[in-house]
């Protein structure tokens, strides 16, 4: 019988250059996330024993107020401390438990920012620096399905991953406190998880991903032009041509011939170009976004997060995107040697 070869789709073609920039880059896109969660887990959890310390001796002092009450507690028991809690103290407590939820996920967002845009940085430079884009131009593969698949390794895959080992990282810092107050009489269910939002911080999380994926298009655009167009230190290039065309608009005020401020040129123009990589950063952009919100869960919950679809901004600045995703394909195909 003679073999039929079946030709390979794009969509499959696509697809197994998305799994070889994951493998390719491993490392920054799953390790350095989880890796992350673990040193936000541990700085927390080493945090929480230095408080409990504190809290035990001044509790065996009989130093330790309920409600700035004279009630004292001659030993640490959270169970007696909870009965003491009136609804509104235990609305706060869901607050304080929420930002510190917040903020320990976050360190996998943080580290996600800088692999993303050091991974733009080199997505197109590193092939024609050791010569292998020969070998994958020698392949049946188009500069298109090349450039597309690292733009979707850098705005789903990367962010992905990034928002599950934030998930893990919450729900695993939530066992941690639910371990210590088990341990000193409390009930981790009406005293920890009831009064915190995880599923609503996780779901803002999720939601988080389209936005991200189109605001962070101008950024990751011209990173890409970068790397396919600079000879050497793409970086430089990367960073320095927009800080300098700031630097010159602020001296220059030329801004003022358009009727606007030269904080207008930094903050969407040289914002867009090298912050979009930064989690939380469109929330900077929506003026009224922080001040409406009257907690972290508000803040960060899906209605919000996907509230800034609706920014003007962030669709001028995916079209923007688009361009230099455009263009860099263009110098790709014509790329050589270096």
């Amino acid at each position: 019988m003679n073999a039929v070869n079946h030709p390979i789709s794009k969509a499959g073609t696509l697809r197994w250059l998305l799994k070889r920039e994951y493998w390719e880059n491993r490392g920054g896109f799953l390790y350095a996330p989880i890796i992350a969660g673990v040193a936000s887990l541990v700085m927390s959890t080493i945090g929480i024993i230095i408080g409990l310390f504190v809290l035990r001796r001044a509790a065996s002092q009989g130093d330790l107020h309920i409600n700035d009450s004279n009630i004292q507690v001659n030993g640490l028991d959270l169970d007696l401390l909870t009965r003491q809690l009136d609804p509104k103290d235990l609305v706060d407590l869901g607050n304080g438990l929420d930002a510190t939820l917040a903020l320990s996920s976050a360190w996998p967002f943080v580290v996600m920012a800088f692999v993303v845009f050091f991974y733009c940085l080199g997505a197109l430079y590193d092939d024609r620096r050791d010569r292998s884009i020969l070998f994958w131009k020698s392949l049946p593969l188009s500069d298109t399905q090349t450039v597309l698949s690292k733009v979707l390794s850098a705005i789903v895959i990367a962010p992905l991953i990034a928002v599950a080992a934030s998930i893990l990282t919450m729900l695993c810092f939530l066992g941690v406190i639910s371990i210590v107050a088990l341990t000193h009489g409390g009930d981790p269910m009406s005293l920890i998880w009831g009064p915190s939002s995880p599923l609503l911080l996780a779901a803002g999380h999720l939601s988080w991903i389209p936005v991200f994926a189109l605001w962070s298009l101008p950024t990751v655009g011209w990173l890409l032009v970068c790397s396919s167009w600079a000879k050497s230190k793409p970086f430089l290039w990367a960073v320095m041509l927009p800080l300098f065309a700031g630097i010159v608009v602020s001296t220059t005020k030329v801004m003022g011939l358009l009727d606007m401020t030269s904080g207008w040129f930094w903050q969407h123009i040289v914002g867009r170009l090298l912050l979009g990589t930064v989690p939380g950063v469109e929330l900077a952009y929506r003026s009224g976004a922080a001040r409406d919100s009257e907690s972290i869960v508000q803040l960060l919950s899906p209605s919000n997060q996907l509230g800034a679809l609706a920014m003007p901004d962030l669709w001028i600045g995916a079209a923007v995107g688009i361009v230099f995703i455009f263009l860099a394909i263009r110098l790709r195909r014509r790329a050589g040697e270096i």
